[in-house]
């Protein structure tokens, strides 16, 4: 783990995450909105030619050749449930602070589990298929 995070708060993190996606998409192009208070699924929306954009952020941490991040949040505070963000978000924006990079990527392309991945390397055993690579992905 990058070690400008390591041993910082969990919302912090999670700041610098969403500061580092809203800075990489308006280099993009996008217009960058943000709701007004946190009680919403996702922590921004973007716009282009009219098109609008639900996002939930995510920080992303590389493990055996792939960057990893949840789709689904913990709700341990109110009951011990996870809960995943179908219907309530078009896409998740992730952060991962391992390589400094940014991932734009549609709620539609990813499974309804705890986590997901974007591959950076190829897998150890040569599965290609259905393989999400990192690159397709990047904002930069």
């Amino acid at each position: 783990m990058d070690s400008r995070v390591k041993g910082i708060n969990p919302k912090i993190v999670g700041d610098i995450s969403q500061s580092m996606m809203m800075a990489a998409l308006l280099r993009k192009g996008y217009r960058v909105l943000m709701p007004f208070g946190d009680n919403f699924r996702y922590d921004l929306v973007t716009e282009a030619d009219g098109v609008f954009c639900r996002v939930q952020c995510k920080t992303g941490r590389i493990s055996a050749g792939a960057i990893r991040f949840p789709v689904a949040s913990s709700q341990y505070h109110r009951g011990g449930k996870r809960e995943d963000y179908q219907g309530q978000v078009d896409a998740f924006g992730v952060f991962c602070p391992d390589n400094n990079k940014c991932y734009l990527i549609p709620i539609t392309e990813l499974p309804l589990t705890r986590q997901a991945h974007l591959r950076l390397t190829p897998a150890r055993n040569g599965q290609s298929k259905g393989v999400r690579w990192a690159q397709e992905y990047e904002l930069q």
